[in-house]
């Protein structure tokens, strides 16, 4: 799990459908935190971070009937990364956060024609990795026993020390390291089951 994974192009294709609330669900689940944790970053305070995650999230809802991958602009991670920028870029403007230049609408267009830096991109994967571990750990927790889980858990996440874990578990070292491979596969497994470069 090292790059930040594409969405797949079968959760897009199935938003489009009228009946499918377990892809939308699915997107959320996902999604959803992520765009909330973006807006937080570049300083939005809570409530106007929900707000933003909202008006990106109605963006999608509104642009995925027609959205088509564009080798030119990029991926749809991509592509929700500059919307959610511009949201954000729009919910500063509005709170006056910004300075406000003659011409709004011109200052406007200026500010969302300016591409995503490499930071704010790798912003973006680092956030959109960090969501996609979460989500896939919760969707796979229940298939293993809590000491299994809580070797992994206590040793690969919270970085505790494997010769204590076991210690404390009553396990070998070693039985902590199986786990922790076993667990870790089904992470991989899981994260490529929603996600596939486009």
């Amino acid at each position: 799990m090292n790059s930040a994974p594409e969405t797949r192009p079968s959760l897009l294709l199935r938003l489009r459908e009228p009946q499918q609330e377990r892809a939308w669900h699915e997107f959320l689940e996902i999604y959803q935190p992520l765009i909330y944790r973006l807006a937080r970053r570049r300083g939005i305070q809570d409530a106007d971070a929900h707000e933003v995650t909202q008006e990106v999230l109605m963006a999608v809802a509104k642009a995925i009937e027609t959205w088509q991958p564009d080798p030119g602009r990029g991926s749809f991670r991509g592509w929700l990364n500059r919307v959610t920028r511009n949201v954000t870029v729009n919910m500063l403007i509005r709170q006056k956060r910004r300075p406000q230049a003659f011409g709004d609408s011109d200052f406007r267009q200026f500010l969302e024609a300016i591409p995503a830096d490499d930071a704010e991109s790798a912003t973006f994967d680092q956030e959109q990795q960090r969501q996609m571990f979460q989500w896939a750990a919760l969707q796979i927790r229940n298939e293993f026993r809590e000491a299994t889980w809580q070797a992994f858990w206590r040793t690969t996440v919270e970085g505790q020390d494997v010769a204590t874990v076991a210690d404390q578990l009553g396990v070998a070292a070693g039985v902590i390291y199986v786990s922790r491979s076993r667990i870790m596969s089904r992470l991989r497994k899981k994260v490529q089951e929603v996600s596939q470069v486009i």
